[in-house]
């Protein structure tokens, strides 16, 4: 029984500090190493994307090759069918020029250890067909693995453009 008290008292004297993240030497860089690492998360997605958007115009396969994971699966806006890394690399490939302008408007991004989901829209104008102009408004699922972020699962919806705000 002494033993038992006496072990508990070294336990919580010992390694209550660390496990309340309070008066050990660690718990403020930990906290701000982890800080630092989702800023920096952030800022990649963000970027990524603001080039996946890009993509759309230029018909970069680059860009849709590194930031979508190879088990990635698409729901299409036009019909809801779903696609593929592979067919998406088609798809920016074969609609190169297809869109004259994709712009990214917003995005939100909340993380959720090592996942984290991008809410956003994008405003858009094709060359021809019909609608000539619209919104895309998603959802991009994101997973840390090895060291990188990926997008694992997209959501998109077209939706009607945004109204233009006249100055006064």
């Amino acid at each position: 029984m002494a033993r038992n008290i006496a072990f508990l008292f070294a336990f919580t004297t010992l390694l209550s500090p660390q496990l309340m993240n309070t008066q050990s030497p660690h718990a403020g860089s930990t906290a701000q190493n982890l800080t630092n690492n989702q800023i920096a998360a952030e800022k990649y997605i963000r970027e990524s994307e603001i080039q996946w958007t890009e993509a759309v115009v230029s018909g970069d396969v680059s860009v849709v090759q590194r930031i979508l994971a190879d088990d990635f699966v698409g729901v299409d806006p036009s019909d809801g069918h779903p696609y593929n890394k592979r067919e998406e690399i088609s798809s920016t490939r074969q609609e190169r020029g297809e869109y004259i302008s994709d712009h990214l408007a917003d995005v939100k991004i909340r993380f959720f250890g090592n996942a984290a989901i991008a809410q956003g829209s994008e405003s858009w104008e094709r060359r021809t067909g019909k609608p000539r102009r619209g919104r895309f408004v998603w959802t991009d699922t994101w997973v840390l693995r090895n060291g990188r972020w990926q997008i694992v699962a997209a959501e998109d919806m077209i939706a009607a453009p945004l109204a233009v705000k006249n100055a006064k």
